[in-house]
């Protein structure tokens, strides 16, 4: 039987060469959140690396132990991030690709600075203006990014968008895609498990893929 992580893979290299683009240049990113650690397991069995987990207290139950186990991982946070958990933030996660405010983006300076951890970043935007949902407002996206590159001196490399729901996400990836390339910023994190192969087709660099890869959330 074919794993589902090997489908996906499959999906993604399909939907890269249907664009001219090359499936090299495509990151998949498997969204382990709310599964265990036994679940999480099998995937990495399977040679997965780059994960991406919504909540910093989740995480921290998981983790560790994995990347004791399994050199490699590289943990992406891909949910909102409180200021009061940015130190533990850095102690666990490569990439935080939910900055989208001055105040976060300036706790990550200061106690990147104090403690000597740093880790990537990606500019979450709010491309659908959605009051619920977290990150900047487009219009608002290229001041929050000099902010973080000229003045705070983090390494931002790329911007993310979560389309909204029910929406033709097409519109959505085309405006991420465009504020990405007038910062000249290389890393595009759009699409998820039900629209990934549109992202691609218009440019996603990295894809977060959960359900298809892992199932639907467990229940308890």
């Amino acid at each position: 039987m074919t794993s589902k992580l090997i489908k996906i893979k499959e999906k993604i290299k399909a939907a890269a060469q249907l664009s001219s683009r090359n499936p090299e240049d495509i990151t998949l990113v498997a969204v382990s959140k709310i599964h265990t650690a036994q679940t999480i397991i099998e995937v990495l069995k399977e040679g997965q690396r780059i994960f991406g987990e919504n909540r910093v207290q989740e995480a921290a139950q998981k983790w560790p132990a994995l990347k004791e186990q399994f050199s490699g991982v590289v943990l992406h946070l891909i949910g909102p991030l409180q200021s009061n958990k940015v130190r533990q933030a850095l102690s666990l996660f490569d990439v935080i690709e939910t900055v989208d405010r001055p105040k976060l983006a300036r706790a990550i300076a200061r106690i990147s600075m104090e403690t000597g951890e740093v880790c990537d970043i990606y500019i979450q935007v709010n491309t659908g203006l959605e009051s619920q949902k977290a990150g900047v407002a487009p219009e608002q996206a290229d001041a929050l990014i000099a902010l973080c590159q000229d003045e705070l001196k983090l390494s931002v490399k790329g911007v993310m968008c979560i389309p909204p729901e029910g929406e033709d996400p097409v519109k959505h990836f085309k405006l991420l895609k465009e504020i990405a390339q007038r910062n000249k910023l290389s890393v595009i994190s759009m699409g998820m498990s039900g629209d990934f192969e549109s992202a691609i087709e218009h440019g996603a660099t990295h894809v977060r893929v959960g359900t298809a890869i892992f199932g639907s959330r467990p229940s308890h």
